[in-house]
């Protein structure tokens, strides 16, 4: 027998966000007391910033140019590898995913994959190597239909608040500041997504054998946007309260001096001539953020963080309660982080900085292994998980996964982590490559590919080859030094004192990038 894993998933949510990693506003001892009992990964980071290729490196344990979903939008192969597979076949795990899964697009309105066809039909499984898969995202309905399960669910036990949540990506405002995505929920705690997806992993649980080894993947969909936790909840953050977050430089013409020394869509997306519609509303605007409107949407985040938080604990109660802690390991973590003002931004996109590259990243180990706490600063990355769940499930990790098991003390072992970006828009055909390594982060622009027809044409017209405005020429970058320069504010790319350590790291970086899949994959849909 190998021993049962339990991996926890949210969704946008960044690494200074916990207790343990330095947060000061919301309460989160449950993940806390996990980080303080086994392995915190202070230098841990997704391999890309979007959900997609990201969720699709947990499962695969691969680069996103290996299994190929590079960009949201491009739905991952059905025979693509599944560590959820590979545990039930080599280990007989009893295996489900229960909350967030998007793997392939959510906007599949024509239900041309499984992800959105197994939701209209109510279908929970078996899918991609899970026995049960019940799917959530971040709102119930779109476009007057039924979203995930979820929505289903509560379309038929609790039709009146289909339409309780913020709409999903329309920077329209709400809350009490007018923030994009924002709005004072009226559905109870106990109907929204986070308790929802406890229950249903409770309620899977409570089908299992005392001797059943199992993977559970727990995914929850917060604190993505939109940012609308139940109102019931807004006494725990008061936006009022709130400072600046750290990494807001504070003024416009702070940000605008700091924006100045970063490749051009930077400054550009900030002055409104570039729109950042790759991640996030085609009408949002930073420009046009007010500082309540940054605290408004922290303070909802900082919300949505605990009731993640207690909900976790529910569920760790329960194996606590069935004897099962002895031997479980508990993972915790996330798919890419969020701007949340720093730079005076919200959202995701193509900026390769650690506030959406670095994760909260937490291992405890099941007693019985006998591995001591830790906390470790070397890098690791997603693509290790699936391979760490192999070496504790005793069996030997299928050749195609890319990453290695997790190390558990700091051995010196890991030198570097590498985050990749590839446009789903082909009219802004922006390609990032990011290393971090020994306290550096260095971020190449490859040469762009704009007007590249790249599959997404076929849905949306030719109006999608039109330019985004932008375009790099392969010689642009970003270099920071992280460790002293925490917010990435100071672009040392240019500084002729840093050229010799630009070179070195610009080389590790391609002789440690895979060769990636001969077949690039096509966009289908969008996100």
């Amino acid at each position: 027998m190998g021993r049962k894993i339990l991996l926890i998933t949210s969704d946008q949510q960044r690494y200074d966000s916990l207790g343990c990693n330095g947060g000061k506003i919301a309460r989160t001892p449950v993940l806390d007391a996990l980080a303080k009992a086994g392995i915190n990964y202070h230098r841990a980071y997704n391999q890309n910033t979007v959900c997609m290729p990201a969720r699709s490196t947990l499962l695969t344990g691969q680069y996103a140019r290996t299994h190929g979903v590079y960009a949201n939008g491009v739905p991952l192969p059905e025979d693509a590898l599944s560590i959820a597979q590979t545990l039930k076949d080599k280990a007989g795990y009893k295996t489900a995913l229960l909350g967030k899964a998007h793997f392939e697009p959510n906007m599949d309105m024509q239900q041309r994959f499984s992800e959105m066809r197994r939701q209209a039909t109510g279908d929970h499984g078996p899918w991609r190597g899970f026995d049960r898969a019940v799917h959530a995202t971040h709102i119930a309905s779109f476009m007057g239909r039924p979203v995930g399960h979820y929505g289903r669910w509560l379309q038929a036990n609790h039709p009146e608040h289909m339409n309780s949540f913020a709409p999903l990506l329309d920077a329209s405002g709400g809350g009490d500041t007018g923030a994009p995505e924002t709005k004072h929920n009226p559905i109870p705690r106990e109907y929204y997504h986070t308790d929802w997806v406890a229950d249903l992993t409770l309620d899977y649980l409570k089908t299992l054998e005392a001797e059943d080894d199992f993977f559970v993947w727990m995914s929850f969909p917060d604190p993505h946007h939109p940012w609308d936790p139940p109102a019931s909840e807004n006494y725990r953050c008061d936006w009022r309260d709130l400072d600046l977050p750290p990494g807001h430089p504070g003024s416009e013409d702070a940000i605008r001096k700091i924006l100045e020394q970063k490749p051009a869509h930077w400054l550009a997306c900030y002055e409104g001539s570039w729109v950042n519609q790759e991640g996030g509303p085609a009408n949002y605007r930073p420009q046009k953020l007010s500082h309540d409107n940054i605290r408004e949407i922290n303070a909802k985040t900082h919300i949505m963080n605990e009731l993640l938080d207690e909900a976790i604990g529910r569920v760790l109660a329960y194996v606590k309660a069935r004897g099962w802690d002895e031997d479980t390991d508990i993972f915790f973590t996330t798919d890419h982080g969020e701007m949340q003002g720093d730079y005076g931004f919200i959202y995701k996109g193509p900026w390769h900085v650690d506030a959406l590259m670095r994760l909260p990243f937490i291992w405890r180990p099941a007693p019985s292994a006998g591995i001591a706490a830790a906390e470790i600063n070397q890098p690791v990355g997603q693509l290790d998980l699936a391979a760490t769940f192999c070496a504790i499930a005793g069996i030997e990790r299928p050749e195609a996964m890319e990453g290695r098991p997790l190390p558990v003390t700091e051995d010196g072992s890991r030198q570097r982590m590498i985050t990749e970006w590839d446009s789903q828009f082909p009219g802004y055909g922006m390609h990032l490559r990011s290393l971090y390594n020994d306290g550096w982060l260095l971020t190449c622009y490859e040469k762009s590919t704009v007007g590249e027809p790249n599959g997404l044409e076929k849905l949306w017209g030719a109006g999608v080859l039109a330019s985004c405005g932008i375009a790099y020429d392969g010689s642009e970058g970003e270099l920071y030094r992280v460790d002293q320069d925490p917010h990435q504010w100071h672009n040392l790319w240019d500084d002729p004192q840093h050229q010799s350590i630009k070179r070195d790291l610009i080389a590790d970086l391609y002789d440690n990038l895979p060769p990636g899949r001969p077949d690039k994959l096509e966009v289908a849909a969008p996100a």
